[in-house]
């Protein structure tokens, strides 16, 4: 494929296209979308581009062009002249700054410097930890073409460290950011997919993490992840 395909749209324009696939990255994207939608309506309203990476669609040149690291997702905002993110964090940090002027899913970075900078460092913790370790332990466990007992074991033991660091901070929360038991925001929407799929890296139960348990609870019932979830 040489070109980008154009994505099916009714006379105007939705306001973004996403270029995903059914992962964990890709549906912290949809889920915040979905949130944003449940909010503003068609504000928010996107265009969605299943990408087959079994294929290696996203490594193609058209793909390539819109990020270098040939990854999904990919947000492009049709509304600011078809302004490109990449990486799951630095897209929903833009929504959030963009499209989100009620901050129901984030906090005012001036008017509330403190709760903006937990938001933040949860983000930056599930984007350098969760993600990657919990990513190796899907790989090792499911694609390996050889089998390394060592490598399994590693990677899944600290998918489950990980996991502990979520139940330390929900003791006595809600959720990971905010004041008093924390108010749900795209620290939680960030992380929610990976802990997700948690039997598919071969953690069975969360029963383990009981704190993390029950907040896993909380989000999964949402109308808005029910329907991220199911995207593409």
């Amino acid at each position: 494929m040489a070109t980008a395909p154009a994505p099916a749209h009714a006379s105007k324009p939705k306001p973004f296209v996403l270029y995903t696939a059914g992962t964990p990255n890709g549906r912290k994207v949809s889920v915040f979308l979905e949130e944003l939608r449940a909010v503003y309506g068609e504000k928010v309203d996107y265009d969605v581009e299943k990408i087959d990476i079994a294929r290696n669609v996203q490594k193609e040149p058209w793909f390539i062009k819109l990020n270098p690291n040939g990854r999904i997702p990919v947000l492009v905002d049709r509304v600011r002249e078809d302004f490109v993110v990449f990486e799951t964090a630095a897209i929903l940090l833009y929504l959030e700054q963009h499209y989100d002027p009620e901050r129901k899913l984030g906090f005012d970075p001036v008017l509330q410097p403190n709760d903006y900078s937990e938001m933040l460092q949860w983000m930056m913790w599930a984007h350098g930890g969760v993600g990657p370790m919990q990513g190796q332990a899907n790989h090792f466990n499911r694609f390996a073409p050889v089998d390394i007992p060592y490598a399994k074991n590693r990677y899944t033991l600290e998918t489950k460290r990980l996991y502990g660091v979520m139940e330390i901070r929900l003791t006595d929360r809600d959720y990971l950011a905010g004041p008093g038991r924390g108010i749900y925001s795209a620290a939680d929407i960030n992380v929610f997919p990976w802990i997700n799929a948690h039997q598919f890296a071969g953690i069975e139960s969360l029963d383990e993490w009981p704190s993390l348990q029950m907040w896993f609870g909380r989000i999964e019932v949402r109308k808005a992840v029910q329907d991220g979830l199911a995207i593409p």
